[in-house]
């Protein structure tokens, strides 16, 4: 587990020709614009939001015993607002469950499917942006190719 990690983890950055936004391949363990993985953010939110603790003890859970109260009321609430969409998403990977809430459904999907086989799936749709655009997805209608690395003899 990646709890104990404290490094840098260099992630390569691309420029799409066609729409100009640049396009980040991040590792699997990390989650867009956050600076915790995906298995330290889970940690925390199984701890809080299925088995009910203190925000100070879901953060030692987590191995961050002096993490602010405001991180993990942010992860509560970006989950919260997303909870909904996630369930119905990982609909494709597995069984719907019951449960009282939308972020209690959520987090037991996520924890039955896996939480990087489900980042896996949720993200696999913008890797397709760096390898062009669908035809349905074209930024105004123009197709979108990657240019050569060396030009044409």
């Amino acid at each position: 587990m990646d709890v104990d990690f404290d490094g840098l983890i260099p992630v390569r950055r691309y420029l799409c020709g066609s729409c100009k936004r640049t396009v980040s391949l991040l590792p699997e363990l990390a989650l867009p614009y956050l600076r915790f993985s995906i298995s330290v953010i889970s940690l925390f939110l199984v701890a809080r939001l299925l088995e009910g603790r203190t925000l100070l003890a879901a953060a030692a859970v987590a191995s961050q015993p002096t993490m602010p109260y405001q991180r993990g009321q942010f992860w509560i609430r970006r989950l919260q607002r997303q909870a909904a969409a996630l369930g119905a998403a990982l609909v494709a990977l597995t069984t719907p469950i019951t449960a009282p809430n939308f972020v209690i459904k959520a987090l037991r999907m996520l924890q039955s499917v896996g939480w990087i086989a489900a980042h896996r799936f949720l993200f696999s749709r913008l890797r397709l942006h760096l390898l062009g655009w669908p035809a349905f997805l074209a930024p105004h209608g123009r197709p979108a190719t990657l240019r050569p690395a060396f030009p044409p003899p």
